[in-house]
């Protein structure tokens, strides 16, 4: 296995890699930092680095590569592994373009085999999954709606407003999709008046499915409090909420507390950990697990039309190209 990033998705995939993932010899930590992949190899036991992304690909002695590098590289490097007829794991964005999306699609279709995995890993967290299972089993009735919550502590320094849409909601996106089996026709983006903090760091999106379903996402790029993520179904005849992986709550001082984690990590380190090892057990069987190149596409799809509904202040049509047979269930 190759790690292509050594930032701070590419080093947590190196250490679950290394240490969670049954099958798995880490060749690779490969990054533009030769400093920063050495010292994530020695971390966690790679044999080797390089600065050469391609090249690490091309290699014969790699078998997979699993792609945590700049969003911007996702596709190239992502074609590059088709190309090498290796199965690839990229972090989302598949790419920040559709039309990049796209010619993954036909890259991959003419290859004739399923390799890419796209790292949408809401799809293994059990608090997802358990909803979904509920959901499946006719207990909600039809689901009518899914009210999802994103909030971070504090937007980075570099943030613009249309990343809470590029950046932050394509999970959302994703986990929508694949909670309701739907795809979207729609998509509108509110900005809250009056808000002081960075523009754009909090918006409230409304999207409609095929199904006449509603999917509303507020993703707060600026909570101040903590990493948050939240969930709910609401179905015909009942609803089903997320509940967030709490190991410890502390009375004192007259208080009931629980505590927030400072980012992703820790909320989705099972989901991740059940991502990777799924990615690996695909490899070997054959047999795709996770989000593919097609829900890659969709969400960078659904991402365009919310930042052209965030500047045009308008409801924007979502419109896809038709399913290939070739990613049929």
């Amino acid at each position: 296995m190759a790690v292509i990033g050594a930032g701070i998705m590419g080093a947590d995939h190196a250490r679950l890699l290394a240490s969670e993932v049954p099958g798995v010899k880490l060749e690779v930590i490969c990054d533009a930092d030769e400093t920063r992949a050495r010292a994530v190899a020695d971390l966690h036991g790679a044999n080797h680095v390089s600065t050469d992304p391609l090249s690490v690909i091309a290699d014969k002695a790699i078998d997979a590569v699993l792609i945590a590098a700049p969003d911007r590289f996702h596709a190239e490097l992502t074609l590059a592994a088709i190309a090498a007829g290796k199965p690839v794991l990229c972090e989302k964005p598949l790419s920040p373009e559709k039309k990049e999306c796209l010619a993954i699609l036909a890259a991959e279709e003419k290859a004739g085999k399923r390799l890419v995995q796209v790292g949408f890993m809401r799809r293994f967290d059990p608090s997802y999954v358990e909803v979904k299972s509920i959901l499946n089993a006719g207990t909600l009735g039809r689901a009518m709606m899914f009210h999802c919550i994103h909030r971070n502590v504090s937007a980075p320094s570099n943030f613009e407003g249309h990343m809470a849409i590029s950046s932050s909601a394509p999970h959302e996106f994703d986990i929508a999709r694949w909670m309701l089996d739907a795809d979207f026709t729609s998509v509108t983006v509110y900005r809250p008046g009056g808000v002081k903090a960075v523009p754009g760091a909090a918006l409230f999106m409304v999207l409609e499915t095929a199904a006449g379903q509603l999917v509303n996402i507020e993703v707060n790029n600026n909570a101040a409090y903590g990493y948050d993520v939240r969930g709910e179904v609401v179905g015909e005849k009942g609803t089903a909420s997320l509940r967030s992986p709490i190991n410890a709550e502390t009375n004192a001082a007259l208080q009931n507390l629980t505590s927030y984690a400072a980012d992703w990590r820790p909320r989705f380190e099972e989901a991740y950990r059940r991502q990777n090892i799924a990615w690996v057990q695909s490899i070997s069987s054959g047999k795709p697990a996770g989000a593919n190149a097609w829900d890659g596409y969709w969400a960078t799809l659904t991402a365009e039309a919310g930042i052209q509904a965030l500047s045009s202040k308008q409801t924007v049509a979502i419109s896809a190209v038709p399913k290939p047979k070739f990613y049929a269930a």
